[in-house]
């Protein structure tokens, strides 16, 4: 993959795992725009990283991701990575979060991508970079619409690069294991930093590969083709 010289845009950019994104990005000398909520953020991130375009946006909105598109329609690689998490019981949740949870985690994601879609397939070399989760592999029982959600960010990923296979677009997808950011404080052990999946990403991206198992989803995900049952005992609470 063409790893300078591109136009990135990065959503959930200003933070985390975005922001350890964008910083490669902007290493290597691409023009980056971060979108997020958070102004406050957006600022700090600019700071930080000179000459980063940022661009205030809530993804489940469509006349913000309409905004996105219409604005820097000469993106060539979209890098959908905002996310959200709720660990509840499923009945405790309510209808609002998990619409919530879908829109922003599935939905977005998808039109997004169908947004730019016409535009990257005008440039030489683009992509499509989804930051999905190890839990779309082997899910855990305290998140079941996130689970549900990366696991259909995962499927799209896939289908959608074999869509695109003799174009110019090549469709990446990054399953990590759980990433020390501010959704994760307070619970998760064995954290990778934003840094460290940054890292990997970036080597995978330099090398055409397509789908990536960042931390211990390598090992998670070898374990499961052999024993599923213990996995899944390793992930669940209490068992």
């Amino acid at each position: 993959m063409q790893t300078a010289g591109q136009t990135v845009l990065i959503t959930g950019g200003a933070s985390g795992i975005g922001l350890a994104l964008a910083r490669k990005f902007h290493a290597a000398g691409n023009r980056v725009i971060v979108a997020g909520r958070s102004e406050d953020r957006l600022t700090a991130a600019a700071a930080a990283l000179p000459g980063l375009k940022t661009c205030a946006a809530d993804i489940s909105l469509a006349e913000d991701r309409e905004r996105l598109a219409r604005t820097f329609g000469d993106v060539s690689v979209l890098v959908n990575n905002a996310g959200i998490q709720v660990i509840a019981p499923f009945l405790e949740t309510t209808p609002a979060q998990i619409e919530r949870e879908f829109a922003v985690n599935l939905l977005a994601p998808v039109l997004l991508t169908r947004a730019f879609l016409p535009g990257l397939l005008t440039r030489p070399a683009a992509a499509v970079v989804n930051v999905s989760s190890g839990l779309a592999l082997v899910p855990k029982q305290t998140a079941s619409v996130y689970c549900a959600s990366k696991a259909g960010v995962h499927s799209f990923s896939k289908t959608l690069r074999w869509q695109l296979e003799g174009t110019s677009v090549r469709v990446f997808d990054v399953l990590p294991s759980v990433v020390d950011t501010a959704m994760t404080a307070g619970r998760g052990r064995a954290k990778i930093s934003p840094e460290r999946l940054a890292e990997e990403f970036w080597k995978g991206f330099s090398n055409d590969r397509f789908e990536m198992r960042i931390g211990l989803v390598k090992l998670f995900a070898q374990l499961h083709r052999i024993a599923p049952s213990l996995v899944e005992r390793l992930i669940r609470p209490g068992r």
